[in-house]
């Protein structure tokens, strides 16, 4: 799931680590080429063969500090938070970012609201 990705991206930007390898899911790929897109890592890449594929992710690093300074799960397994697109607010005051799972898959908050298409609430990185 996407809760390990998100940990292991952290904690490897804490000891100022080049890049991490995890096991390569679907919802993980996306969410990474996401994170890439909006510069919180350099880039993600599947590697490997059928049964044990990866997924490599280069960490990026901002005068010497991880890009990633925090980051908040809001649905959990136990709860799912649901949200409608009017209800989408900037998060950091625009300096973060909010990612959901949409009807038309997983986006961040600005694409979401641009589309109007509310969804479940995954997580807020900044």
């Amino acid at each position: 799931m996407y809760y390990n990705l998100l940990t292991k991206i952290k904690n490897a930007q804490a000891v100022k680590a080049e890049s991490i390898k995890i096991p390569l899911s679907n919802m993980d790929l996306v969410i990474a080429e996401l994170l890439a897109k909006h510069k919180f890592i350099d880039e993600a890449v599947k590697k490997g063969r059928a049964p044990k594929r990866i997924l490599e992710v280069k960490l990026k690093y901002k005068q010497g500090k991880g890009a990633v300074q925090g980051v908040r799960l809001l649905s959990k397994p136990s709860r799912k938070l649901y949200c409608g697109y009017k209800e989408i607010k900037p998060v950091r005051q625009g300096y973060g970012l909010l990612v959901l799972s949409t009807p038309k898959g997983i986006m961040d908050g600005k694409s979401a609201k641009k589309e109007k298409i509310g969804g479940q609430l995954l997580f807020e990185i900044w």
